[in-house]
This record gives C-alpha cells, sequence and structure tokens, in this order.
C-alpha cells in the first residue's frame, strides 16, 4: 500500500494489487476511508466520513491530483 500524500491527519494511498481499475486514491482518517477516482475527480466509496469531510477530501484531492496521477502511473505504468 504505497502512501503518496498525508495532510490535514488524512493518508491518501493505493493497493498494490488494484491495476486494472481506473486510476483512484484511497483515504484514511481514524476508522474513517474514502475512494475517489481521480479521471474525473468523483466520490466511488464512503465509510464513515461526514458529507462536510467529504467536501473537503474531494477538494484535496482535486488539488493534488497532478501528483496523485504522477504516483498511480509512475506505480503501475503509463496508459494505467
Amino acid at each position: 500500500m504505497p502512501t503518496v500524500l498525508r495532510i490535514e491527519g488524512f493518508r491518501f494511498y493505493f493497493y498494490s494489487h488494484e491495476p486494472n481499475e481506473p486510476p483512484h486514491i484511497h483515504i484514511d482518517r481514524g476508522e474513517a476511508s474514502a475512494k475517489v477516482w481521480l479521471e474525473p475527480v468523483a466520490l466511488a466509496r464512503n465509510l464513515g466520513f461526514r458529507p462536510r469531510e467529504l467536501t473537503g477530501i474531494l477538494a484535496l484531492v482535486r488539488e493534488h491530483r497532478v501528483l496523485l496521477l504522477e504516483a498511480w502511473h509512475g506505480y503501475f505504468g503509463p496508459g494505467r
């Protein structure tokens, strides 16, 4: 599980066994977890985050989208 970013108490990471899915990032804080698609940025799954927290998470993903995509493609290879 490569961690790509830690910010505002959130951990942004991806699983190394998900190369056949479109680019996405997992976000955890405490017991809550979310999955966000990167192209386009959209919530895929939420387990425990409140709506206001999700708004902030999506804003962070948009702000750091280039970094997150570079990490995804750097790990899984271009075109994935």
